[in-house]
């Protein structure tokens, strides 16, 4: 017997229903409308749902359909700022019309989204821009913030999202001034979470969810409304997403920026009173002294910490480091405090030391039970404690399913915290975190392991419990995608593999006039494979050459959009080579991409700390390391890769793998069991007419 829920779902989703208004070029799929239905019983029963639907599937409407239906608030969180843009406005207006529903929704995202008028006018009178053009962006910067009515900062065209500019015009929770601050009405952060607080659906994302949980334990102003339904989209990011704020952090780079403020606000409101420049030098002194203690070391090293101190570095010379670095924070609390009472800027600034030198203390003291801690090397330092995954705080702090007695962590990723900005709006009401046995909990996502009760997502989520759904792809995969794997090919370790891989690339992509995404696991490989494949452009002679484009030399966004316009018109495609995030989240349908190449089986770093410690963690329990975690992380990790190449029913292309490992190890099997069930391709000529092919 089906519940109200139920029935009007089933309606929705039937061919010439409500979704067939909605949705361009509507077609019935059992697997869509079965997700639907399971999540229309959670919501109706309580509960907590784990979903893994299939590229195609069509998940976001099976979730949001059975939500709107339902009449309950509901909190739908996904794992970026775009995906946020496109739920909030592109999905949800769509969906609210067809099915006629009044229903308010908002969008809401961390602090450093949002434009700061405070710090905006600070920045006006900064003498230290970080660069000559910042004064022109920060002028176009002025013009905007005139017009615009959210602040949010994806609204201005043309701001790259790596501009030094950004943190100067954007707030933190430590430099946030809360009701004390002279632009506190107006404020951009403010109104966003006022709105969020009166609306039936609020769009956030991961670390918002886990920032706000990381703060709330520690009695501060609670951020998210009570609501009924909770639904966590590209949920394969959660675990990853929250040990980041469920530990703590400390960076000398974190000491730079609150000496620059401290300065700045020293000088503009209490000229004199204080000696500025004494203060600000001895915490510059002392961060540098730190960093100095850890000597040279590779670019992105991470330096394991299992004792008073990192691997390598002389624990008395780190310790006294330490201890210079936390009395330079509390003789700035000391002078902050003299002045507190002249502007609410000096108020927060004492906090910020207090808490620096607090969040110092902790790091000269013995790492907490089930975390992991080190310290990541680059131009600063990053001090890092992390608990190895979010199992525990999922179930006593957010499931509420045992008792939550567990003291907090310090999230320290501001940029998507918005906690502790002053008064409570009349509406604020207890955080989903909240007890409450009828909620429903629905965590879905195209790839949540590779075996059927998708443990690879629910243990380390702390979802034992769970139901457990897997929704396959409607897609034909055996005749819309082909799997190649080079069986004549260096081993991943032989130092000419990136430039085999660059020759594979590029002989596609110049069969296909690009049309190309190669993707890599490491960035030492981005930048070789990048470099040799316009060598290898750089001699074709009367042919027009593909554009190659190279994360991190252009903003993600605009790399995003120039590969997808690249194929329209008739024009000649892109190659884009890529690492890191463009591994999933990045969608190019059509004929824009009709190549995907994968450099090596993207197992995780073995010599990384949280990855070690989470391997010796299984070990003692009698497992294997690499049975239970190196495999199916790599397998989740491969799925998503490949999920790049097929986006809709008409879709066709190739996915090469470029590592001989996949069919020469036992292991292989299982990885690729993990892929779409794709047509093999067992040699170089059966490549060639499958590019060949795409070409007709």
């Amino acid at each position: 017997m089906t519940g109200a829920l139920e029935d009007k779902v089933r309606d929705v989703f039937a061919q010439g229903g409500a979704l067939s208004r909605a949705a361009d070029q509507f077609r019935e799929r059992s697997g869509q409308t079965e997700m639907a239905m399971a999540v229309a019983r959670t919501i109706d029963e309580g509960g907590v749902l784990v979903v893994e639907a299939g590229t195609g599937v069509g998940k976001t409407f099976s979730y949001l359909v059975p939500a709107l239906l339902s009449g309950e608030r509901v909190l739908l969180s996904t794992a970026t700022k775009t995906l946020q843009d496109q739920l909030f406005g592109r999905d949800l207006p769509r969906l609210v019309e067809a099915l006629g529903l009044p229903v308010r929704t908002a969008l809401l995202k961390g602090r450093g989204s949002y434009l700061c008028l405070h710090r905006l006018d600070t920045a006006r009178h900064d003498p230290s821009l970080p660069e000559r053009g910042s004064l022109r962006t920060l002028a176009k910067i002025e013009q905007w913030s005139k017009a615009t009515r959210t602040g949010d900062l994806a609204e201005l065209p043309g701001l790259d999202e790596r501009s030094p500019l950004i943190p100067l015009i954007t707030s933190t929770r430590e430099n946030c001034l809360g009701a004390q601050c002279p632009q506190f009405k107006p404020c951009h952060v403010n109104l966003a979470r006022r709105e969020a607080l009166a609306a039936d659906v609020v769009v956030i994302n991961h670390h918002l969810f886990f920032a706000d949980l990381a703060v709330r334990e520690t009695g501060m102003a609670e951020l998210l409304p009570t609501v009924s339904v909770v639904v966590f989209d590209e949920a394969h990011q959660l675990n990853e997403t929250g040990v980041q704020f469920l530990g703590a952090q400390l960076g000398t780079g974190q000491a730079l920026d609150f000496a620059r403020d401290m300065l700045g606000a020293g000088l503009q409101h209490a000229r004199g009173l204080v000696d500025w420049q004494q203060l600000v030098a001895g915490v510059e002194r002392a961060a540098r002294e730190l960093r100095l203690v850890v000597g040279k070391q590779w670019p992105g090293a991470k330096l394991r910490w299992v004792g008073p101190a990192p691997e390598g570095i002389d624990p008395d010379a780190w310790q006294s480091a330490l201890d210079d670095l936390q009395h330079s924070f509390e003789l700035a609390a000391e002078g902050l405090a003299t002045v507190s009472e002249i502007s609410p800027d000096f108020v927060r600034l004492h906090e910020r030391s207090r808490q620096l030198a607090k969040r110092t203390a902790r790091f000269a003291l013995a790492c907490e039970v089930d975390s992991v801690r080190w310290v990541d090397v680059g131009a600063q330092l990053r001090l890092v404690e992390s608990p190895l995954d979010i199992a525990d705080a999922m179930r006593k702090r957010v499931l509420k399913i045992a008792d939550a007695s567990a003291d907090a962590g310090e999230g320290d990723d501001e940029d998507d915290e918005l906690d502790g900005y002053g008064e409570r709006p009349a509406r604020e009401t207890p955080s989903p975190a909240q007890e409450d046995s009828g909620r429903a909990w629905v965590f879905t996502s195209a790839t949540l392991g590779d075996e059927p009760t998708l443990r690879w997502f629910t243990e380390p989520c702390g979802l034992h419990d769970a139901e457990v759904l897997r929704v396959q792809s409607p897609f034909d995969y055996a005749s819309q995608a082909a799997l190649y794997v080079p069986r004549a090919f260096p081993k991943p370790n032989d130092p000419s593999h990136s430039q085999r891989v660059a020759e594979l690339a590029a002989r596609g992509a110049t069969e296909l006039g690009g049309r190309t995404l190669v993707l890599t696991t490491t960035l030492r490989a981005l930048r070789t494979i990048g470099d040799g494949i316009r060598q290898r452009f750089e001699l074709l002679e009367n042919e027009v050459r593909p554009e190659v484009l190279v994360q991190g030399e252009l903003p993600k966004r605009v790399l995003m959009d120039r590969f997808r316009e690249g194929a329209s018109g008739g024009r000649t495609g892109c190659v884009l080579v890529a690492s890191a995030s463009f591994w999933e989240g990045f969608d190019a349908p059509g004929d824009a991409l009709q190549l995907v190449v994968i450099d090596k089986l993207p197992f995780p770093p073995p010599n990384d700390p949280l990855v070690e410690a989470r391997s010796q963690r299984l070990e003692a329990q009698g497992r294997s390391s690499f049975a239970d975690y190196s495999l199916p992380e790599a397998a989740v990790a491969l799925k998503q890769g490949a999920g790049r190449l097929i986006r809709r029913e008409t879709d066709s292309g190739v996915l090469a793998i470029c590592d001989t490992r996949l069919v020469a190890m036992g292991y292989g099997r299982r990885l690729l069991a993990a892929l779409p069930p794709m047509r093999r391709l067992e040699n170089e000529a059966d490549f060639d007419a499958a590019l060949d092919a795409l070409k007709s």
